[in-house]
Parts: structure tokens; sequence; C-alpha cells
């Protein structure tokens, strides 16, 4: 990768970078965005960043599921459960016993699979537990484990079955 250094991109060209990156993911510290900006070869000050964010009329936004991102005018965070569907090529399948919905995903991917799951509030699930490669999903008081799995396979995409 070479380093672009702004003298080089300028001002607008960074500010476009981050307008495309907020567009593209939700990011929700200035950390995170600073990161993403130097894998790309812009090198910026938390000032600097601060001053790009007012300039494209970045904003703090709250999300459904709770938690923060910055947003682009003109942009809504995405509906409750959409975060799930975007992690489906993570999942490989989902099953139940019974009691617990069991996640199955490709490997390393576990902790961002529950951490959607968490983050998204869904009523019918009351925690989860992952893995390497597994995620456990109890279901919340009341809710049949079959009725979760079948629920957490239409937001994977993923074929859902015991």
């Amino acid at each position: 990768m070479r380093i672009v250094r702004d003298e080089e991109h300028g001002t607008e060209a960074r500010r476009a970078a981050i307008r495309r990156l907020l567009a593209e993911r939700q990011v929700s510290t200035q950390g995170a965005l600073r990161t993403l900006l130097a894998r790309e070869g812009h090198r910026v000050t938390q000032g600097t960043l601060s001053r790009d964010l007012a300039a494209v009329g970045a904003r703090r936004a709250r999300l459904a599921a709770g938690g923060t991102f910055y947003e682009l005018p003109g942009t809504s965070p995405p509906p409750a459960g959409e975060e799930l569907r975007t992690l489906g090529s993570l999942v490989t399948r989902v099953r139940d016993n019974g009691s617990l919905v069991v996640v199955h995903t490709h490997p390393g991917a576990a902790s961002a699979v529950a951490l959607a799951l968490d983050q998204a509030r869904l009523r019918e699930v009351l925690g989860t537990l992952a893995g390497d490669d597994t995620v456990f999903v109890a279901p919340a008081q009341g809710v049949g484990a079959s009725r979760l799995r079948e629920r957490l396979g239409d937001f994977f995409g993923r074929k859902a079955r015991r």
C-alpha cells in the first residue's frame, strides 16, 4: 500500500473518503474513523478529523439497538435487524435443540455475530455466548427455541433446522 500524503491528496479528497466511509459502514468513534482513513493513506490528527466531520455535516445518531454512530445528512440508521442481514455471509447454519439456538459461523466470526445479535435487542433473545465459530443464543422467556431459530435463519438468510 502506497501512503499518500495529504499534500498530494488535498483536503477535499480526504473529506470525500470520510463521506464514502461513513456511507459504507457504521463508524462509532473518531478513533475508528482515523484508523480507516490511515488504511487509505490519510494521516490526520483528532482536531483535523473533528473539523472534517463538521465540514461534511456528519453528526452522531442513535441506533435503535443502542449505541451511536456517525451519519451524514440525508441518511438514517438501518432498520432493527438489518445489521443481522448483512452478517449472513458469516453464518453457515442455524440449529436448535429445543432449549437453545446454535448459530454456526465461519472461524473467527462468532463474536461479530453475537455482538450484532446483542445490539439488535430482539425481544426473542435473552442473551448470547460466543466461541470462535459458534454462538449460543438463549431464547427469552416464553419464546420457543424453534421459533427463534426460524427468525434468526430468516435474518441470516440460512436454512434453519433442528
